[in-house]
């Protein structure tokens, strides 16, 4: 439990500093053993503007493995994340790392969508 108990921490530290506007949203990002999410979200009206996790079927056509949490997924998520993005309007966000580390599967996404268009 140590160990949960320190990333929460970490995360409610990261969010005292941070928070996503219309111009300007979070980009949150959500992992688990088998499962990525990304989400941009709007705090000051406390909507999200558009999700993408390798549970929606559309993403669930791409990919065979059934381990979704890896580096090679985290690129894609990172691609599908800047194009829905583009349409909303959504050109710069704050990364919210959720107080996990960044290395492997958070640097993966959040290089890849930089690589794609966001600007963070």
């Amino acid at each position: 439990m140590d160990k949960v108990r320190r990333r929460r921490r970490r995360k409610i530290s990261i969010r005292k500093k941070i928070s996503g506007t219309a111009e300007r949203p979070r980009m949150c990002i959500s992992r688990s053993n088998k499962n990525i999410s990304v989400q941009l979200i709007d705090d000051l009206e406390g909507k999200t503007l558009c999700a993408i996790t390798t549970r929606s079927r559309d993403f669930r056509g791409k990919a065979l493995k059934a381990n979704f949490n890896n580096v090679e997924t985290a690129k894609s998520l990172g691609e599908e994340i800047a194009k829905l993005a583009k349409p909303k309007g959504v050109k710069k966000v704050v990364f919210d790392r959720s107080g996990y580390p960044y290395h492997g599967v958070v640097k993966a996404l959040a290089d890849t969508a930089r690589e794609n268009g966001l600007e963070f």
